[in-house]
């Protein structure tokens, strides 16, 4: 399928626009540093550990099956271990990321009760 984009001058599909502007690996490779595979790891170990809980919470409400507790506990505390990777390398306590989302949602909910409208116009985004 190619653009159909009147005026962009520019007849191309999909792919060859991925491949076209797709950043090279080498490009990255090149300039990674052992801080930033650090942090990648840690990401990606933080979104796998989500994707298994979130897998073990489908099963429970899609499947019907019963809630694994010992595998969410077991997720759960994969997803910690990620994020005190993540936490020291940035140099960062899990103390302060608990504050800030304390001060963050205290703001956003300033009736300390939840609502709609609260979450969609995010008082701490103002």
């Amino acid at each position: 399928m190619t653009s159909s984009n009147p005026g962009n001058g520019h007849d191309i599909t999909h792919p060859d626009l991925v491949t076209a502007l797709v950043k090279p690996a080498e490009d990255v490779l090149e300039k990674l540093t052992p801080f930033q595979a650090d942090l990648i790891h840690s990401m990606m170990g933080i979104a796998g550990e989500a994707g298994e809980l979130l897998d073990a919470v489908k099963k429970h409400v899609i499947y019907q099956k019963p809630l694994d507790l010992e595998n969410v506990v077991e997720e759960l505390g994969d997803m910690e271990f990620y994020m005190e990777q993540m936490r020291q390398r940035l140099g960062i306590t899990r103390e302060q990321t608990i504050e800030h989302n304390i001060v963050k949602l205290s703001k956003r909910y300033s009736a300390m009760k939840y609502s709609d409208g609260a979450a969609i116009e995010r008082a701490d985004k103002q």
